[in-house]
């Protein structure tokens, strides 16, 4: 069953860079990361490479086993029936939130100034008179190769944002490309090497210089639409749909989704955690409203991409703390029911593989299992 499941570099790759910008972030700067370990990142990622492999390979196989599993409203109540009713736990207050963001552009004039600055670069490559190396060093604003010379290795597809993979997989060994936009800013590319679905490249960023004009017009903009809101010209949710930059939450009417469980509401430790993580004052704009309320315009630090804007918050609804009810807290004893089948699956699959399949324990790892592990006996 092992080999009918496969885990690809490329897979490994992203997996490894998505934690490495976890970890990042929590210590503050790639730098501090690497003061901590005492190693450089890319040696960091070497030695986490082997169990990334070993836990993808897990994960495929559990996910194999358990299928898709899909569980319906009457299963999940069987479910919390099961629960005693003195072992449900505790749901903390929660809110629920709508947002309308405006994010500041850059002028046409910024942009070409970006594109032109990136060219010249490009140009001195190109006739031999600067190594892409040396030019990423000094200029490049992508602070996470910068000081590698620009180089990101093994970048497999679905790693970077769709305008910059569009370049770089269409590139030949030591080809550079022409200067493109992405959301991060202007860039070009020098592949250095194509190892199958992998590539190891070079690029320089330039961002393009935002003025406080730019900035703070979409404040402006925010407080237009947030009159017309409160005129009752426009309801928030119609607003959000047409106004709003979030991709994610404009559509449906500026909601706002949990990233940690997929649902639309908030704790107090996922509002404490967005507060220190750049959306400082959010506690306490929602402790200052009543349900329906609506902000004004407050500058915020996107999670997603770390860029700065203005939003106006709608507060939709507020939870108090409360046990675990089918009414309020579905969506959690879903995950908990799905949880809870998944693991029957696992196990009973464990059970009947233990009894055909070779399994020996060295005694250095001896411990109580949670699944009930059966030893063949050597003969």
């Amino acid at each position: 069953d092992r080999d009918s499941v496969t885990v690809s570099d490329a897979e490994v790759e992203n997996e490894l860079n998505r934690r490495m910008a976890y970890f990042i972030q929590q210590f503050g700067s790639e730098e501090k990361l690497e003061n901590y370990y005492g190693k450089r990142t890319n040696v960091i990622k070497d030695d986490l490479r082997t169990d990334i492999r070993e836990q993808l390979l897990a994960q495929k196989m559990q996910g194999k086993i358990t299928g898709e599993v899909r569980l319906t409203p009457a299963e999940v109540r069987i479910f919390y029936k099961t629960i005693p009713e003195d072992s449900l736990p505790l749901v903390n207050s929660e809110v629920e939130l709508q947002q309308i963001v405006k994010r500041p552009t850059f002028s046409a004039d910024a942009k070409k100034d970006a594109r032109d600055q990136l060219e010249s670069y490009r140009q001195r490559i190109l006739k031999g008179d600067a190594k892409m190396t040396s030019l990423a060093r000094l200029y490049s604003e992508d602070p996470g190769s910068a000081k590698d010379g620009g180089e990101i290795k093994n970048v497999g597809r679905g790693m970077m944002v769709p305008e910059f993979e569009a370049v770089a997989f269409k590139l030949k060994n030591g080809e550079v490309s022409n200067v493109f936009e992405t959301a991060y800013g202007f860039h070009f590319i020098e592949l250095v090497a194509r190892k199958g679905e992998l590539l190891d490249l070079r690029h320089i960023l330039v961002i393009p210089k935002m003025t406080n004009d730019d900035f703070f017009r979409s404040k402006y903009q925010l407080d237009s639409i947030y009159k017309e809101i409160k005129d009752g010209k426009i309801t928030f949710e119609e607003a959000a749909r047409r106004y709003s930059d979030d991709k994610e939450t404009k559509q449906n009417g500026g909601l706002m989704i949990n990233p940690s469980t997929a649902s639309t509401k908030f704790d107090d430790e996922d509002l404490n955690q967005m507060d220190q993580a750049g959306q400082k004052g959010l506690i306490a704009t929602l402790n200052s409203m009543q349900v329906g309320d609506i902000s004004t315009p407050v500058q915020f630090t996107s999670l997603t991409d770390g860029k700065p804007g203005y939003r106006i918050l709608k507060l939709k609804n507020r939870i108090d703390p409360h046990k675990t009810n089918l009414k309020d807290d579905y969506q959690k004893i879903l995950i908990m029911a799905t949880t809870n089948r998944n693991k029957s699956l696992v196990k009973e699959w464990i059970r009947k593989r233990s009894k055909i399949t070779y399994i020996k324990f060295d005694p250095e790892y001896s411990c109580k299992f949670e699944n009930d592990w059966t030893v063949t006996p050597v003969e």
